[in-house]
């Protein structure tokens, strides 16, 4: 959660663990060697090379991802394969996608087309160029379109999923406090803190009153909740080549899905408290969404009304996570302080509603070119 890299919470997948889990999957072979570790924080995944190809292997304890939350993503990406986007083939063993052993869930990946020229940078940091946000924009907008038809509800009561439930309520603090109350780790970290008043501070000084009408008029579809550059592999000619990581997807909306796209890679969050957002970059995402699907100024002017607050879910997710299944208070601690509470107060600063003007006109540049629904 901070700016500093920190040793992984999960142990590394051996190469005799992964000969072991492989050896459940007749159809990749012998494996022949460990590539890389991923040095993502929230399971532990290496790259291995085997008779067949690369594959990506995965492993989660089984109370974040059990092999039943998997699946729920899982038909997610087969759904957006069946229409032609380039996401990672998930292999199957005995007729599922996944192998549960002791306390552990495994999936098995075939390796998706495309460099992975963000590998080496951490998560939710921007863009190396504007093209390349172009080319997010456009390809977020190509997996709406192929997720539309999609018709399963939201996922079930995970952790680190990014759901949709507390913008979109007539009663936006009391949709917080059911979340809240349905995740006892997460209720007890709060006990002691006045998060009813911080919360309600937020929502009040940020939410506007038009917002929920405005989600409303929103078809509900399936997202990616996750957007950023490193969850993107590259071509050559600097197009998105492929979409990893569905682990966040859920049923939010389009809208809520591009809010999340700019917070992710043009807010460099974690630069506390020099932080100065990339509006060029938010625009070009924009830009890259309208060249695909178009979408109106007023649908413009709810992803910006949404922006400040789309962290909100996740946030809560993460500090559930952190407190139930790692117990480390402190990580909860920037969760819920440096992420959730003051993220959305930098929106309130000088700096804040600089960015979203310079947003807000730099979109309104482009031409009115219909209506997303």
């Amino acid at each position: 959660m901070g700016t500093e890299l920190e040793a992984p919470a999960w142990p590394a997948i051996t190469l005799a663990e992964a000969e072991a889990i492989l050896a459940r999957f007749s159809q990749v072979g012998q494996v022949l060697d460990l590539q890389w570790h991923s040095p993502r924080p929230f399971s532990a995944a290496a790259l291995l090379r085997t008779e067949h190809g690369t594959f990506f292997l995965k492993r989660h304890h089984r109370s974040l991802r059990s092999p039943a939350a998997l699946a729920e993503e899982h038909r997610f990406m087969a759904h957006l394969r069946a229409k032609g986007l380039s996401v990672p083939e998930v292999m199957p063993t005995d007729g599922r996608g996944t192998v549960a052993q002791g306390q552990w869930t495994y999936e098995l990946l075939r390796r998706a087309p495309g460099r992975d020229l963000y590998r080496d940078r951490q998560s939710w940091t921007p863009f190396i160029e504007q093209g390349h946000a172009f080319a997010a924009g456009a390809a977020l907008a190509r997996l709406h379109l192929a997720a539309r038809d999609f018709a399963e509800g939201p996922r079930a009561n995970h952790p680190l999923v990014a759901s949709f439930t507390i913008l979109p309520s007539r009663d936006p603090l009391a949709a917080a406090e059911s979340y809240i109350a349905a995740r006892p780790a997460l209720a007890g970290y709060l006990a002691d803190k006045p998060w009813r008043q911080q919360l309600d501070r937020l929502l009040t000084a940020l939410g506007r009153a038009d917002l929920t009408a405005a989600l409303a008029g929103q078809p509900g579809m399936w997202t990616h909740n996750d957007w950023h550059p490193s969850n993107l592999l590259w071509s050559d000619d600097g197009t998105v080549g492929s979409v990893i990581d569905f682990g966040l997807a859920t049923r939010t909306c389009a809208l809520h899905d591009l809010a999340t796209a700019i917070e992710r890679s043009a807010i460099p969050w974690l630069d506390v408290p020099d932080r100065t957002g990339d509006a060029d970059a938010a625009c070009a995402i924009l830009a890259g969404y309208r060249s695909v699907l178009p979408i109106s100024a007023a649908e413009v002017e709810t992803v910006l009304a949404i922006l400040p607050l789309v962290h909100i879910e996740f946030a809560l997710s993460e500090v559930d996570y952190f407190v139930g299944i790692l117990d480390d208070r402190g990580q909860a601690k920037l969760a819920w302080q440096d992420y959730l509470i003051d993220h959305a107060d930098w929106f309130l600063s000088r700096s804040g509603g600089d960015f979203l003007r310079a947003v807000a006109a730099g979109a309104n540049e482009a031409p009115d070119a219909g209506v997303l629904s």
